[in-house]
């Protein structure tokens, strides 16, 4: 092995590794991958940047652009009604029908895109026929993916094979190469499904109706267990207070669903709402949780304890740090950064606009250049310095903070009664930071001081407590000691199944930017007008502790609010809605426009008038030009982490060659192999790149595994079309897992999968898959020596 190899090999690794673990995200490691090779000398400039110009490059966001324009233009209406038709309303019509309809799509259309446009279809005709969705999703899911096999434009690593014999000197595959292997692979993959896979999914027996039952989406989601009144007494301190001041939603992570006053029922009641006395709160969330924080309204304040504050400040400083650009607490809540675990102090504030941010702080993202102020130990922030997240780091003077920050106004000392519930549990169950931004700073107990005390501090009867934060709050948590709860809710506040107040269900988009971002860093209410009920992830319901759930691809999302704000997200292109709220059926005016542009993009590479890449462009810019979607849409709907992805992986494979890096791995393979034939060469490189699409992007791995195989054939002396195309096959057949491709995940929330499931279906479907390509493969695309 020569020194490039190794570095080459090492690289491989590294990125592979960061793929696997996802510490970083996927195209952020193909770029990482890009400038790594030119810096240790493995490619030069120009070939770094030439996967950003490869055809195949640019076909892949050409092929996004065509998909959306037939999105746009309600095509999904028009087959939602054929399938409807020829579907009738048995379980397998109805999955042979969604199969084929989603395979021949994605023959032409992107897979993740025709998954996304098919989703709320199939959604609607499980409801209406009363099959259970769970028996149709991932069919449909699996459908794309077989559908993928057929032409060159299905999928994208059929591209980057088809772009890999370019590069290697070797006749491109045309666009329909691919559909004799791939058209009978996807037959027998949808008669599997049809047959015997269907009877190996879960089944949620669905109700038949027109419409979603308000009642079945409460009991999907256990709302029904979680609902219950809070009355507020004529003298309670809470009155004169907005909802927000008393942070009853965000305290408890309630959602306040209606306020009755004087017999009228005002729904979604808004933060700056007044409470009065007499008032009656409809609440949805966990009762333990309110009851739990309750418990804090037990604090007696000590008004006077000046030397307990004298104590604790010659052991606490305070400090301003600057967040650097690339710490990995940016983008983090503060709540999930963990300052007191990493940097053993606590975030007291965030100065933005010139001006201290001091309450909740739980939720607020943290963003490069961010000036945090932070206190702790003398000892800790000395530290700070060392830490490549913080510059700047400026120790504040008592003159300095009294002036900016009135430490002396936001200090008090509250004694615990010794009968107190609190008595012998420990803060980390408190709430209290998160939700009131008190902090204790610490705790006086038998003549010892504990200063900065962890979560996992011990509470006794009698304890001084010195707490950072404001007195007023205090009078809250008192306040909410004096709510009468009710679990009995009156019939006639059945809010739930009220014209103003309803329920839906909807998903993220693949291409959502609402993905990896926390539900309280969202804030659905301030945003959308709406409020996130609960989630249904890998077949479990998340109900509670919403504000901390970072949003996934695959959750399905229970939406709660007035009808209009909901039939609002329908045009909201950060989500698919599965519970339509008699919207207005798109227009398919332009649809007939649409099919023909895709047909004549198609024409054109048939007839040899053009290259598949120009096609596509030509075509994705017609459609814009025509109206059937706009500039906007148009980037909007390329998924540039997959361009990024592949553009940035590609010189790896350039390097490989050059560097003789696959010619070393190939000759690898063929110590194990070669002896057995070209055969068992083939059939080894197909069964490792199908167990790869488990862990590893499958575009990046073509793009790995097309070098190998070329230099493995060349070795054997055979053409390299036929171990070419099963890689393309063992690649785009990605069915054993949710992680293996998007359209898997997209359909796991609405269909209550869990991971199990895709393993019951998938693995029997990967090993029929590859039993009907080994077997096919001879008869269509035979050994030919060089």
């Amino acid at each position: 092995m020569t020194g490039d190899i190794a570095l080459v090999l090492g690289i491989l690794v590294v990125s592979l590794i960061l793929f696997i673990s996802e510490i970083v995200r996927m195209d952020v490691v193909a770029l990482l991958v890009l400038g790594s090779l030119f810096i240790v000398g493995q490619i030069d400039a120009n070939q770094a940047f030439a996967g950003f110009s490869n055809s195949a490059v640019i076909t892949v966001w050409a092929m996004f652009i065509l998909s959306e324009g037939l999105t746009r233009t309600g095509i999904a209406d028009i087959i939602g009604r054929q399938v409807m038709r020829i579907g009738g309303s048995r379980e397998v019509t109805l999955v042979f029908v969604i199969m084929i309809t989603g395979a021949v799509l994605s023959a032409f259309m992107n897979n993740i895109g025709v998954a996304a446009l098919m989703l709320p279809v199939v959604v609607e005709v499980a409801r209406r026929t009363g099959v259970a969705a769970s028996r149709l999703l991932m069919p449909l899911a699996y459908s794309t993916l077989l559908g993928g096999l057929m032409t060159l434009i299905g999928t994208p690593p059929n591209l980057l094979i088809s772009e890999s014999l370019v590069l290697g000197g070797y006749e491109p595959f045309g666009l329909f190469d691919f559909t004799p292997l791939g058209g009978v692979v996807m037959v027998i993959g949808v008669l599997f499904v049809v047959i015997g896979g269907r009877f190996l999914l879960p089944k949620v027996k669905a109700k038949r109706g027109k419409h979603v039952s308000q009642r079945s989406l409460r009991s999907r989601y256990k709302l029904q267990e979680r609902t219950f009144m809070m009355h507020v007494p004529m003298d309670s301190v809470l009155v004169g207070k907005t909802l927000a001041e008393t942070r009853i939603g965000a305290s408890t992570g309630l959602i306040i669903l209606s306020l009755l006053r004087n017999g009228r029922n005002e729904t979604l009641p808004g933060r700056q709402t007044i409470i009065r006395g007499g008032d009656g709160l409809l609440v949805q969330g966990r009762i333990d949780q309110f009851r739990e924080l309750r418990r804090w309204s037990d604090l007696v304040i000590e008004r006077e304890a000046p030397v307990l504050k004298s104590m604790v400040a010659s052991k606490v400083v305070y400090a301003t740090v600057r967040i650097t650009e690339g710490s990995p607490v940016v983008s983090e809540l503060v709540r999930h950064a963990a300052f007191r675990t990493r940097f053993d102090v606590a975030v007291v504030g965030v100065l933005r606009k010139g001006r201290y941010r001091l309450t909740n702080l739980a939720y607020v993202p943290i963003r490069a250049g961010d000036q945090m102020l932070v206190q702790g130990e003398i000892e800790a922030i000395a530290q700070l310095e060392k830490f490549s997240d913080f510059e700047d780091v400026a120790v504040h003077s008592p003159e300095e903070l009294q002036e900016t920050y009135q430490t002396d106004e936001r200090m008090f000392v509250v004694r615990l009664p010794r009968e107190s519930d609190l008595v012998d549990e420990t803060l980390r169950k408190s709430r209290l930071a998160d939700v009131f931004d008190f902090r204790v700073l610490a705790i006086f107990r038998d003549g010892e001081l504990n200063v900065m005390p962890r979560g996992d501090a011990v509470l006794h009867g009698g304890d001084l407590l010195l707490i950072e934060g404001q007195q007023d709050d205090l009078d809250v948590l008192r306040g909410m000691q004096e709510l009468e709860i009710d679990t009995k809710v009156p019939g006639n506040l059945g809010s739930f199944e009220s014209e103003r107040l309803t329920l839906m269900d909807a998903t993220l988009d693949p291409r959502s930017s609402l993905v990896g971002r926390s539900v309280g860093q969202l804030n659905f209410r301030e945003r959308y007008g709406i409020e996130l009920a609960g989630i249904w992830r890998e077949g479990e319901t998340i109900g509670t502790e919403l504000a901390g759930e970072r949003l996934q691809i695959g959750d399905a999302l229970l939406l709660l609010g007035p009808r209009d704000r909901l039939k609002l997200l329908s045009s909201d292109s950060d989500f698919l809605i599965l519970t339509p709220l008699g919207q207005e059926p798109p227009d398919t005016r332009r649809a007939p426009l649409a099919a023909l542009i895709m047909v004549a993009v198609i024409g054109a590479v048939m007839a040899g008038y053009a290259p598949i890449s120009i096609a596509a462009v030509i075509g994705g810019t017609v459609m814009v030009l025509t109206g059937c979607l706009n500039m906007e849409q148009a980037y909007r709907a390329i998924d540039w982490r997959a361009i990024f992805l592949i553009a940035g992986m590609l010189p790896l494979g350039t390097a490989m060659q050059q560097s003789g890096a696959a010619i070393y791995l190939a000759n690898q393979v063929m110590e194990l192999l070669g002896d057995a034939g070209p055969w068992p060469v083939i059939m080894g490189l197909y069964i490792l790149t199908a167990m790869a699409t488990m862990i590893i992007p499958t575009a990046a791995l073509v793009v790995l595994m097309s070098p190998i195989v070329l230099s493995a054939m060349a070795e054997i002396g055979v053409q390299p079309e036929t171990a070419m195309m099963a890689v393309a096959m063992a690649a785009s057949a990605s069915f054993t897992s949710p992680i293996s491709h998007p359209a898997n995940i997209l359909v796991m929330g609405p269909g209550g999968y869990r991971f199990v499931d895709y393993l019951k279906v998938g693995v029997p479907l990967t090993i029929v898959v590859f039993i009907a390509v080994m077997v096919l493969l001879p008869i269509l695309w035979p050994l030919a020596p060089v």
